[in-house]
């Protein structure tokens, strides 16, 4: 495709995403999943509060690489990770909420001097055919001295994938969903490896690479390996990825999270695991629909060396989806869903000390 149809293509989807109807997923608001837990076990991160001097606003419009009017009304599902004392935030920036037609951007934090939007923004975008309608979610990771980007790639489908993803998630839609790769040096500069996740295994449909994360960010083997945790699409059925060097990933049905005592799992959220070798608990924080028809979050407890088995569930979750941080010694996540449409800020929490 020429520069000039790929121009005219994007314009066409961005048009179409300030028209579309977000449904139920525009009353979403933070505190309402992670202001307060029914129970609070030694294990469970969280109940968080909201860090006022931390917010972030977005004060001007980016470059728009296709020179078309795209402009950004909405941030939100965030990575944080932190390098030489700074943090660094990799965000969702829409046409409004909930809506297509994103780009990833990156903006930095430094005690003292507050934040600076990248100007180099958007760093990620859409350029390749499975991400004709958005690069979203980003999931940021730090292992053997890179970083590694996993976000979704939204595309258009045709008839015979728009039936395998029906098949996959039981509803119809009109999108496929990809969880592509991007690779950095510095956190600066990335170049995009293409699809993780193989379509023989997506079935057109995959979302959330969620890898376990320490406090840092770094993403942490299990048995001498990483493994990724998928819960949404893949033909209904959970699977994991395993992989020696985080580039090259192989997946197998694996079912490792049951929430039928809550209700219906969406999709997981992050995995935080605990940077004490001593200490090896893992953290799944889950979405889920609840017996009353209510959306809620949740977490889970397991051991490390054990990681398909669940040892308890206790209601309340950050629904952080692009991990949990330990920042000046709190956890810390964020997220922009209680923003108002136009505002283009994120809002950021940290974890009550018990």
């Amino acid at each position: 495709m020429n520069l000039a149809d790929r121009k005219a293509e994007m314009k066409e989807h961005y048009e179409a995403s300030l028209a579309m109807n977000v449904g139920d997923h525009a009353w979403l608001s933070t505190l309402y999943f992670s202001g307060a837990y029914e129970e609070e076990p030694d294990w469970a991160i969280g109940p968080f509060v909201k860090e006022e001097r931390m917010t972030f606003r977005l004060g001007r419009q980016w470059r728009d690489p296709y020179d078309f009017g795209w402009k950004s009304g909405f941030l939100f599902n965030p990575s944080l990770i932190e390098r030489d004392g700074k943090l660094y935030m990799f965000y969702r920036a829409a046409p409004k909420k909930e809506a297509t037609g994103s780009r990833i951007g990156l903006a930095v934090y430094e005690e003292g001097a507050g934040w600076s939007d990248c100007q180099h923004n958007p760093i990620i975008y859409p350029t390749r055919d499975n991400e004709l309608l958005g690069c979203e979610d980003p999931k940021v990771y730090e292992a053997d001295g890179k970083y590694y980007m996993f976000y979704n790639g939204v595309w258009p489908v045709n008839e015979e994938q728009a039936a395998s993803v029906r098949e996959s998630m039981g509803y119809e839609v009109q999108v496929g969903c990809d969880i592509n790769m991007a690779v950095s040096d510095d956190l600066l500069h990335w170049e995009k490896r293409g699809v993780v996740v193989p379509h023989a295994v997506s079935q057109y449909w995959a979302k959330g690479a969620v890898i376990p994360r320490d406090p840092s960010g770094r993403a942490v083997r299990i048995d001498g390996r990483y493994m990724m945790f998928l819960s949404e699409g893949c033909g209904g059925r959970q699977h994991v990825g395993y992989s020696d060097d985080m580039l090259n990933w192989q997946f197998e049905p694996q079912t490792y999270l049951d929430t039928s005592a809550y209700g219906k799992l969406y999709e997981l959220a992050c995995i935080s695991a605990d940077r004490s070798p001593g200490d090896e608990r893992l953290v799944m924080d889950f979405y889920y629909r609840d017996g009353d028809g209510r959306n809620a979050a949740g977490q889970a407890l397991y051991a490390r060396r054990e990681p398909f088995r669940q040892l308890s569930l206790n209601k309340g979750g950050t629904l952080a989806w692009g991990g949990l941080i330990q920042y000046r010694g709190r956890w810390l996540f964020a997220q922009g869903w209680d923003a108002e449409n136009g505002d283009n800020e994120m809002y950021f929490y940290s974890a009550v000390v018990r």
